[in-house]
């Protein structure tokens, strides 16, 4: 199966982003040797320059000459830290829009949460992010810059990347997958360490499949049942359980790989093991694997996170039907920067404390 070709960069576009070709094929639009381009491309990729102005191994006169081109590079507008050394930011675009990004380490792993839009349209009830609103769709550029500044930031090495921040990547997939080519490809980060979630939108899990990525495809399912499911996330309501569920399958059948399904536990919503054993009779025969995430609390809705006897209760009951299944506890809690938590929060933007220009 043929990937779609990747168009070429428009002229307006930033050079972070663009491939070794391409980024040759500008160099040389500019009077310089094509060498130049595998220069730029390092001190992009690898040394995370901001303005082509860093780059000393440029002459002098045409550092000069190029330094207002738009190399793609945000500023970090607030920065906070959690207990668990996770780091949330908030990131000034070009043109003043606000997005937010986490950094999570381990000993063995950096793994980066970004955001695919400003804002997120789906307005899931238990999520702070859809609460605020959307702006726009962001760029292939905007979303690598992440990877990078989270890397320069924490001067290690990205492992991991999640399409687990603002936004629904499903609503912006053309740029989605030219983010991963390029976090791939250019930045040097294994298509299997690399996951796109979704809470599932009409049509474009198959346009994922045929992009034929070896990235883990994860879905927000947070319900076994159709009518639980469009109140936890409204946008279901348009995408029924069973159209989504045999969505997926073709996904399993086109590209060999199997899908994440994402369950938000919330205390006497969707937590009881009745509800398990539904869950599990839904997906019992799919290549697939069971990530429970306990309910991450936000102050505009009045959910709850299940005791750990419930959530074990839970997970057993899917074990028992031979279901894949682990729980995930989110890191950065205290200072917002877990799973449903992502917000632009006023106060930051009134205070900054940036850290990088």
């Amino acid at each position: 199966m043929n990937a779609p070709v990747t168009e070429k960069p428009k002229p307006d576009d930033a050079l972070l982003g663009r491939s070794l070709e391409q980024l040759t094929e500008w160099v040389r639009s500019q009077g310089q040797p094509p060498y130049r381009g595998k220069q730029l491309h390092q001190w992009l990729y690898q040394k995370g320059a901001r303005s082509l102005s860093d780059i000393t191994v440029f002459p002098k006169q045409w550092r000069s000459e190029v330094e207002t081109v738009k190399v793609g590079r945000s500023r970090v507008h607030h920065r906070s830290i959690a207990p668990d050394q996770t780091r949330k930011y908030l990131l000034r675009l070009e043109d003043d829009a606000l997005v937010e990004t986490v950094g999570i380490p381990t000993e063995k792993r950096l793994t980066v949460c970004v955001s695919s839009q400003v804002g997120c349209p789906m307005n899931c009830d238990f999520c702070a992010t859809g609460k605020g609103g959307f702006l726009r769709n962001l760029k292939a550029w905007e979303i690598v810059d992440q990877v990078l500044t989270v890397q320069e930031d924490f001067q290690r090495r990205v492992s991991n990347v999640v399409f687990m921040g603002m936004g629904e990547p499903l609503l912006n997939l053309d740029e989605v997958v030219a983010s991963v080519r390029t976090l791939n490809e250019d930045v040097g980060i294994a298509q299997r360490s690399l996951v796109i979630s979704t809470v599932g939108i009409p049509h474009r899990i198959r346009q994922l499949a045929e992009h034929n990525l070896q990235v883990t495809f994860a879905v927000s399912l947070h319900a076994p049942e159709q009518k639980l499911r469009a109140q936890l996330i409204p946008g279901a309501k348009h995408y029924p359980l069973e159209k989504l569920l045999s969505d997926c399958r073709k996904y399993v059948n086109m590209t060999g790989r199997r899908v994440t399904f994402e369950y938000i536990l919330l205390a006497g919503v969707n937590d009881s093991p009745k509800q398990a054993i539904a869950l599990a009779k839904l997906i019992q025969g799919m290549q697939s694997h069971v990530n429970l995430i306990p309910y991450n609390p936000i102050s505009e809705a009045d959910y709850q996170r299940p005791k750990t006897h419930d959530i074990q209760q839970f997970k057993h009951a899917l074990e028992q039907y031979k279901i894949a299944v682990s729980v995930r506890y989110s890191r950065g809690l205290e200072t917002d920067a877990a799973c449903g938590q992502l917000r632009i929060n006023q106060s930051v933007i009134i205070s900054p404390s940036p850290v990088l220009s």
